[in-house]
């Protein structure tokens, strides 16, 4: 699928020189530091949940800036630095996750069991087709319960590894590496005067061509039956159908903080809207993995294990549905609506 040309019309469609690359550096390492400071100060300000979304935030959009124009900048200093970046944010990232997978596949049993969800979480009426408000199916109830153990202890275990990482000599080598950066950017000699759209258009061709190798016209039938065949199989490596889809979401994050870089008050909302899309196949995926690996426990009940198919088959229809989105989406994005 062809990507549309650019407008030039566009105001991010000019020569952008390497200096707008060291600018959004700064501005990053600067919202790192503060979002630092904010996490040791416990909650002035902010709740400590949120200072470490915005630590990973400028984590990951410092990383990608690096990934991008990486010929601009000195490549010892930017090889050494971003794979710390890339650990810190997947180190922070964990604990979120965790509590969120959890959170979505109870309220995916309760919502396939006929009952209505939990009143902390979604208050008001049971979704339709509901059966009459009771307890959970016997199966149900104790899927729910073995989720919650595990799913608990690993958010436990990611919140400990999270405090031992902020804590730890190696994340202060990286604060500390941070915090040169905002005040001084080592690009590459040559490189204030470079070009950055050059390099911005070849990730926009990485992500357009790994789009192009999806299955699109599989993602738009409601039912992938070959999706479902190694849901449940004694194999545990993660779903043969996802890797593309999850590499074509890290694309596309690194195309949109490429065009951060370009132009930082331009927002495109047909990338977000795909990229909100296949944040939510990420999220089904690794629901459905959760429910699958559940579901192997030794000796659970044969209504536990039956309750956790059906919730790992949800979750993979949620998948689908989350390609189809991406889809519709990104067709919108090529064929060029103003």
């Amino acid at each position: 699928m062809a990507h549309r040309p650019p407008d030039p019309a566009d105001p991010a469609a000019g020569a952008v020189p390497g200096t707008a690359l060291a600018d959004h550096l700064r501005a990053q390492a600067t919202e790192f530091l503060r979002a630092l400071r904010l996490h040791r100060e416990g909650g002035a300000g902010a709740e400590p949940v949120d200072a470490v979304r915005a630590l990973r935030r400028s984590a990951r959009r410092i990383s990608g800036s690096l990934h991008t124009f990486r010929p601009l900048l000195d490549p010892a200093w930017s090889e050494s630095v971003r794979p710390e970046l890339s650990w810190l944010s997947g180190t922070l990232a964990l604990e979120q996750a965790y509590a969120a997978r959890l959170e979505r596949l109870l309220l995916a049993l309760h919502r396939l069991s006929g009952t209505p969800v939990l009143p902390a979480q979604a208050p008001g009426p049971a979704p339709s087709g509901a059966t009459e408000p009771g307890k959970l199916a016997v199966g149900a109830a104790k899927a729910g319960a073995l989720l919650e153990r595990q799913l608990t202890l690993a958010r436990t275990r990611a919140h400990s590894t999270a405090l031992r990482a902020l804590g730890g000599s190696r994340f202060h080598a990286l604060a500390d590496t941070v915090a040169l950066l905002a005040s001084e950017v080592p690009l590459a000699p040559g490189a204030a005067g470079a070009h950055l759209r050059p390099l911005a258009a070849a990730a926009e061709e990485r992500l357009s061509a790994a789009v192009s190798a999806l299955p699109l016209v599989t993602a738009g039938h409601p039912y992938n039956a070959e999706a479902l065949v190694h849901g449940l199989s004694p194999d545990p490596a993660p779903h043969p159908q996802d890797a593309p889809w999850h590499q074509v979401r890290l694309l596309l994050r690194l195309h949109r903080y490429a065009r951060e870089v370009l132009h930082a008050d331009l927002m495109d909302v047909r990338l977000t809207a795909a990229g909100q899309a296949l944040d939510r196949h990420r999220d089904a995926a690794e629901a459905a993995t959760a429910a699958a690996e559940a579901a192997r426990t030794p000796r659970i009940a044969p209504a536990t294990a039956y309750a956790l198919g059906v919730l790992h088959a949800d979750q993979r229809h949620e998948v689908e549905a989350a390609r189809f989105a991406f889809q519709q989406s990104w067709q919108k994005q090529t064929v060029g609506t103003p």
